[in-house]
């Protein structure tokens, strides 16, 4: 008897009303005693091990694949219920391109399914009222899936109180170049001068011209009243031509730009350039699979205060009997953080 065999007569159990019931009371009344603590604003997984759980049950590679998005949308409720205001997860790395090409066009197929099914039946989102963001390299995304992102997006721009950051296609080192080069753009961009009507040199060249016209006594009366009148008229215009007779103006002098201070660049202003420059800092970042590096996510979001977390659990896998140790554990670090501030003060 295969091992997905034994998960599919599990889950049938887990999902009878005999048992079902009792543990979604019991499910509810642990995440109701987890939010009596503190809880992280901002936490990131690297939904490793769907290849290796297809492998492991001889499935289709794509259908761990949708294991896997069944599990994301088990741990978004998880974490919003929870009160988690930001989830970031790495749906697709760009690395991932360099994957064999039936693979890759069967997860640009499901990357397709899946935001359609999210603006369709994104009951979960809207309960939670969580707007979806998807951060990465947008021009490597091919034309028939862009169409779908663009819609989940807009279909969920009007919920306000969580945030879903799907990362796709994404690494850290494409991020932070993104927001070094938007940083050194704004750093070498001369200040815009504000806009005027006419500028100065044009004022002052036109008004000698009319001098120069007054003060000649051969134009008859007459002449010059229409000159004058046209002059006024022509000062309301921009494009009016100037007197080729009128006196040329010495050269004035040229003021120097000022570039604002490379010196004033600091870790905060590169971060403002970043594609999660309007969340809170990273709290907790989990990674499944056993495998125990950050492999190009999160990179720069990770901080002296970030808690990583590497569980031996394929993500298909993954469900909230995995997540209450983590958030209990982060609590404790957070007690004992706490206690430690209060002591140096």
């Amino acid at each position: 008897m295969s091992d997905l065999y034994l998960s599919h007569i599990r889950n049938w159990f887990l999902k009878s009303p005999l048992v079902e019931y009792p543990l979604r009371h019991a499910r509810e009344l642990l995440i109701g005693t987890l939010k009596q603590g503190p809880i992280p604003l901002h936490v990131a997984f690297e939904m490793d091990g769907n290849r290796r759980f297809a492998k492991n049950h001889k499935i289709e590679t794509i259908e761990g694949h949708h294991l896997g998005f069944e599990a994301l949308a088990r741990v978004l409720e998880i974490c919003y219920k929870c009160g988690v205001k930001v989830v970031t997860v790495y749906a697709f790395s760009i690395e991932n391109f360099n994957r064999p090409k039936h693979e890759v066009k069967g997860l640009m197929a499901m990357a397709k399914v899946k935001l359609e099914q999210l603006v369709q039946h994104g009951e979960l989102l809207d309960r939670y009222g969580a707007g979806i963001r998807v951060l990465g390299e947008r021009d490597l995304i091919p034309d028939d899936v862009l169409p779908y992102v663009d819609r989940a997006i807009e279909m969920t721009k009007h919920n306000k109180d969580a945030v879903l950051n799907i990362c796709f296609p994404y690494t850290s080192r494409a991020e932070m170049t993104s927001a070094i080069k938007a940083t050194v753009d704004e750093y070498t961009t001369a200040p815009r001068l504000p806009n005027t009507p006419f500028s100065q040199s044009r004022i002052t060249q036109k008004i000698r011209s009319n001098k120069s016209k007054n003060s000649d006594s051969s134009l008859q009366e007459s002449s010059a009243e229409h000159n004058d009148k046209s002059d006024v008229d022509d000062s309301m215009s921009s494009t009016t031509a100037l007197d080729p007779d009128s006196p040329l103006l010495p050269s004035m002098p040229v003021k120097t730009v000022k570039f604002q201070n490379p010196e004033a660049i600091t870790a905060e202003v590169i971060n403002s350039h970043t594609y999660t420059a309007d969340c809170p800092p990273l709290d907790i970042f989990i990674r499944t699979s056993g495998v125990t590096r950050l492999s190009d996510f999160m990179l720069w979001q990770c901080h002296e205060n970030t808690h990583i977390f590497f569980l031996k659990c394929l993500w298909p896998e993954f469900d909230l009997w995995d997540f209450v140790p983590i958030l209990l554990e982060w609590q404790w670090r957070q007690k004992k953080l706490g206690e430690k501030e209060s002591t140096r003060r």
